[in-house]
């Protein structure tokens, strides 16, 4: 047991009103050591993990209970969320250093890089009416509105040269309710800290969403990176489904599988072009109504409009030995979102919902013992927990033709020297 005597230093611009956004003040003899009110670093790095990987946090409980730690739901709850918002505010601040330019940039010189984004599904839940009362006594409930939200999420990896994961490296995996903005510029702040500037190649894969692909262009700008170094591609998976839907009405159900493997081969090749001319002449030969012929026009758009931007070359994606398709983000949305944030009868305040999307990214990608070091550090000089994002406004500069300049180049530092900047 170990006694120490302190000082207790409250934040400069506390109203009064409570904390606020400038968050709790500090020991400063025990912040050097991470602990923070009464919690060790160890116990919130713990809780944390047990927080993203069990499905409850009444299981976190019992699972502390087992390993000999008494603590009450309410204890188990509040660590579990005060390290999401840690990571939250630490990626804040990541994202004001990186526009400042102030982020260090790893050695990418000769890597290939993969990047992959999509959206999943969650129910986040919205207080209509407070509550007014307690126990027997209480006036009147409380009543709430839940809605599906699509969280987005990313997965960055470092590529061998069969296109999967290098052996011997960690995924960034990644995500955030907040929009398609925010997620995007936490993608170019991923891949400029991985130094994919200086990569080889970095293939982007993704389903059709439009919201993906009118803001790549402005995430190749802002890391840096040239149209050499880039390959964008069409989920394969994605591509295949359209031309079914495409098929369905157009072709009776005892013709329709020859004829789609046929198709199917030919996209393979390479030969979207040819797939599409098919398309056409079978529904120039085909009698439907217009409602059903706008549809087949609609699939046979979406294939010619990627096909025109060079994102169906997949023979070329196989000779470069790039990935076809994106299953590696599609995984990600089921184990990070599905297996835990999704299900009958679960719906999430929204900031616990993006407090746990970060803390299942850094967790089942191995990230989460080496990144809480770093929040503890950088935590530990600054407690504000403020993590709401504003838009760089990314869509307007693209239409407007603004010039994005890529960070300057930093010299790599030690995370000591980052955190002490930070």
């Amino acid at each position: 047991m170990i006694y120490v005597t302190t000082l207790y230093c409250s934040p400069a611009l506390r109203s009064g009103k409570g904390r606020g956004k400038n968050g709790a003040g500090l020991y400063p003899e025990l912040a050097l050591l991470g602990i923070h009110q009464g919690k060790s670093p160890a116990l919130v790095r713990e809780i944390g993990r047990l927080s993203a990987l069990l499905p409850s946090y009444e299981l976190v409980r019992e699972e502390l209970a087992e390993r000999g730690l008494s603590l009450n739901i309410k204890e188990v709850h509040g660590i579990g969320q005060q390290a999401g918002q840690s990571a939250l505010a630490y990626r804040r601040r990541e994202l004001e250093l990186y526009r400042d330019g102030k982020i260090p940039a790893a050695d990418g010189r000769g890597k290939r890089f993969a990047a992959m984004i999509d959206g999943g599904r969650t129910k986040l839940r919205r207080t209509t009416r407070k509550q007014k009362g307690r126990g027997p006594k209480k006036q009147q409930r409380r009543r709430y509105q839940t809605d599906w939200r699509e969280p987005k999420v990313l997965i960055v990896f470092e590529m061998d040269e069969h296109g999967r994961l290098k052996k011997g490296t960690k995924p960034i995996i990644d995500g955030s309710f907040q929009g398609p903005d925010e997620i995007m510029e936490v993608l170019a702040l991923r891949l400029h800290q991985l130094g994919a500037k200086q990569a080889r190649v970095v293939a982007f894969r993704s389903d059709g969403a439009p919201w993906i692909w009118d803001r790549l262009e402005w995430v190749r700008r802002r890391v840096g990176l040239t149209a050499k170094q880039v390959s964008l591609g069409l989920d394969w998976c994605h591509a295949v489904h359209h031309i079914g839907l495409a098929l369905a009405p157009l072709v009776a159900e005892a013709e329709r599988k020859r004829i789609f493997k046929k198709l199917r081969k030919w996209l393979k090749q390479g030969r979207w072009r040819k797939v599409v001319d098919e398309l056409i002449q079978l529904l120039a030969g085909a009698a439907l109504a217009a409602e059903a012929e706008g549809g087949v026009w609609t699939e046979i758009s979406y294939l010619e409009r990627h096909g025109e931007q060079g994102h169906l070359d997949y023979a070329k994606f196989r000779r470069r030995r790039l990935p076809t398709g994106s299953g590696a983000i599609e995984s990600a949305v089921r184990r990070v979102i599905n297996l835990r944030m999704k299900g009958n009868s679960i719906f999430w305040a929204e900031e616990n919902a993006e407090a746990m999307l970060v803390l299942r990214g850094l967790v089942l990608s191995g990230r989460w013992p080496e990144v809480s070091a770093l929040i503890t550090e950088s935590m530990a000089s600054d407690r504000r927990m403020d993590w709401n994002w504003k838009s760089p406004d990314m869509p307007e500069q693209l239409k407007a033709g603004v010039k994005i300049a890529p960070p300057k180049p930093q010299p790599i530092q030690s995370p000591t020297t980052y955190n002490a900047a930070a």
